[in-house]
């Protein structure tokens, strides 16, 4: 079985940054549950800030996940969404190691 080289954090960052937009969603899954939506809205070298939706409508779950805890990779299964850019057919993908942290409402 073949192991592609881990991701260095400068890497994950050049792959987030252009998903920091308010009106663009990416994916998110936990080791205990999947395919969540969520905005970025910042990335450092260092730290992810997400606003996870939460089964409350217009109520965001906000976690800073450090870039180490994390793989990046693609979401072919959902198209984007912000209507000023062009449409495209698969989205970010950040895939968490570890549970979702509980929702604190």
């Amino acid at each position: 079985m073949n192991h592609l080289p881990a991701m260095s954090r400068a890497e994950k960052l050049v792959l987030i940054t252009p998903w920091i937009n308010p009106e663009e969603r990416i994916t998110v899954q936990f080791d205990d549950q999947h395919d969540i939506n969520t905005v970025v809205t910042d990335c450092t070298e260092q730290l992810v800030d997400l606003e996870l939706e939460t089964p409350v409508p217009h109520l965001r779950q906000k976690l800073s996940i450090p870039l180490s805890e994390l793989d990046v990779s693609e979401d072919p299964t959902h198209y984007t969404r912000d209507p000023d850019k062009p449409l495209q057919f698969k989205r970010l993908l950040l895939i968490v190691k570890g549970k979702r942290p509980a929702i604190v409402y």
